[in-house]
């Protein structure tokens, strides 16, 4: 399959089993976010990983309705990313979202779903989870295997053409 394909193929899973993800396909996840490309290779980011029981607490405290037996937080570190000296501009949300499309997207390769949630309970997390208390928490993935009525929404499909996307310099 080509990346294209795998992109296309790819989309928010909101209905999920509860088999258990395996340990290997765990690690495998991991590995692709470790691999994403950050400014100056600083990876300012931390990736939370909770499963089965402690995934039931993770998603009381930050109010996440999604029901999967794995849930990975991704937060950024601004105290550990690149700075352009020429603006100020600090990377750390950049390189944690390159960080979690790769995790979103080895997911969808292993043949597992998973929807990147960004209306959760920040605080609550922070305050169940006091050593996310400095982070920017950016995404919280839910993942598990797709349940046999999981499909993509009607909007999954809707583009913009590309000619609105670019524009020639």
């Amino acid at each position: 399959m080509t990346f294209l394909e795998l992109a296309e193929e790819r989309y928010s899973c909101r209905f999920f089993s509860q088999q258990a993800v395996e340990q290997e396909k765990i690690d495998a996840i991991l590995k692709a976010a470790q691999a994403a490309p950050t400014a100056v290779d600083k990876q300012p980011f931390k990736i939370f990983l909770a499963a089965d029981e402690k995934a039931a607490a993770v998603r009381d405290a930050g109010r996440i309705r999604f029901v999967t037996p794995l849930i990975m937080i991704v937060g950024a570190d601004p105290d550990q990313a690149w700075i352009r000296k020429e603006d100020g501009r600090n990377f750390a949300d950049v390189d944690a979202a390159i960080a979690a499309t790769h995790i979103m997207m080895e997911v969808q390769d292993l043949g597992l779903g998973t929807v990147w949630v960004g209306h959760f309970d920040a605080q609550g997390l922070k305050i169940a989870y006091p050593q996310m208390k400095d982070l920017d928490l950016l995404a919280v993935f839910p993942i598990g295997y797709p349940s046999a009525d999981a499909e993509p929404s009607d909007m999954h499909v809707q583009r913009k053409p590309v000619s609105e996307m670019v524009e020639e310099l």
